[in-house]
């Protein structure tokens, strides 16, 4: 959109402006008002350390959303550094490349990085159409969070 400047990283896309680590980003502190954050997190091995970076780059006052794949009905995250093999990975997270299952306390990891967060179900707001529009699950919260002031 041309009223916006936006920046899209990644560490091996073609397509990114900057190719970059998350968990250490080649960005000013205080750079991004918001910050879209779509599936990402659970292939990173340290998502604290990346959480920290993102927090880190976002203005006082900014929002973003930061979705991963969220098991609603598992209480704890789940993550195991031993399983290794892709196919056991993909039978265990999910996908081969990703390092865990993300479980409710999600939002609580997302706290302790200093973040306000929000858990919003926008399904509730939506048509059956734009659910499926928009690739989301009927129900399925999405993390919107916000650096203080």
């Amino acid at each position: 959109m041309e009223n916006l400047d936006y920046t899209t990283t990644d560490l091996e896309s073609p397509m990114a402006d900057v190719k970059a680590d998350i968990c250490q980003l080649p960005f000013e502190s205080n750079d991004f008002d918001v910050i879209l954050c779509n599936h990402v997190l659970e292939h990173i091995p340290d998502d604290l350390k990346a959480l920290k970076e993102l927090f880190r780059v976002m203005k006082p006052g900014g929002m973003g959303i930061f979705q991963i794949p969220l098991d609603i009905n598992r209480k704890n995250t789940f993550e195991d550094n031993s399983i290794t093999d892709p196919k056991k990975r993909a039978k265990i997270f999910g996908q081969y490349d990703h390092v865990r299952i993300y479980g409710m306390d999600y939002f609580e990891r997302l706290e302790s990085c200093g973040f306000k967060v929000e858990k919003v179900d926008f399904t509730k707001t939506l048509s059956d159409a734009q659910i499926t529009k928009y690739c989301l699950s009927k129900g399925e919260l999405i993390p919107v969070v916000y650096k203080p002031l």
